[in-house]
């Protein structure tokens, strides 16, 4: 059986984070491990409060995945600070995994950022690097560029400088778009892109952690990386579209929309 290691933050209402990975990893048929960054108490209505993991304590859990079973792949999502980040390239550095996905979390979907000035650089400097591929929606393009992102013009002009700073593929997620939810993989010089209109259902808390597990999962199972986005961008849509409401606010995908009660 494939392996999927996902790193990241756990959400204690079980839309986004490691537990949305898990449930993607599942359906998908793959075997699901977790490194774990920070606890959130968090809900659909928003994020109360967030507990970093202990750089040591996280270095501990990455030393027993890659000493035991190794991952086919990895996605990374949250990491709440620079301590944490240095664990993490270190650890990728030693172990060289393969087929790494990065969800570019920086930026909320209200808009405010979520990373301090000096993680950032960090981030971009350091991590993104190691990158097979990596997600970042519109707003979070927008702060890896300087520059404002209006038109899918601007989108693919954003995608080309990214390549020139960045050896991985990119994915720019165009759910933030006004008309369309196009979705942009730039790769090796190509410009691909994923059409998609956007869905009238306003719970969609957990997307951009779905989309990247379930990319890391084609990666996993040994499918390239523009096929990969393919069958993810099948996947949550069909998530998304099933309707399902949970909560009071922003309600979580239905991952498992693809299993059937007889």
């Amino acid at each position: 059986m494939k392996t999927v290691l996902t790193i990241a933050g756990s959400d204690c209402s079980g839309g986004a984070g490691i537990q949305a990975d898990l449930k993607t990893i599942t359906v998908h048929g793959l075997y699901g491990e977790s490194v774990i960054t920070a606890l959130t108490a968090q809900n659909t209505m928003g994020v109360a409060d967030v507990m970093p993991v202990p750089p040591e304590f996280l270095e501990e859990q990455l030393a027993c995945i890659f000493s035991d079973i190794v991952p086919d792949a990895v996605k990374i999502g949250m990491i709440p600070g620079i301590e944490q980040m240095q664990v993490i390239c270190a650890c990728f550095q030693k172990y060289q995994p393969k087929h790494v996905v990065i969800d570019t979390v920086m930026v909320s979907t209200s808009g405010r950022n979520l990373m301090e000035p000096e993680a950032v650089e960090y981030y971009k400097k350091y991590l993104l690097p190691m990158a097979d591929l990596y997600t970042p929606n519109i707003p979070e393009t927008e702060l890896l560029t300087a520059r404002s992102i209006k038109t899918k013009e601007e989108r693919l002009e954003a995608a080309r400088e990214l390549s020139r700073q960045y050896p991985g593929a990119v994915l720019i997620k165009g759910g933030h778009a006004e008309k369309q939810a196009d979705d942009l993989l730039f790769i090796q010089g190509r410009a691909i892109w994923f059409p998609q209109k956007h869905i009238e259902n306003s719970n969609t808390h957990g997307t951009g952690c779905t989309l990247s597990s379930a990319i890391a999962c084609g990666l996993a199972e040994g499918l390239g990386i523009e096929e990969s986005v393919k069958h993810a961008k099948e996947y949550i849509t069909g998530a998304i579209a099933d309707g399902m409401n949970l909560g009071r606010g922003n309600g979580p995908l239905n991952h498992m929309y693809q299993m059937r009660k007889s």
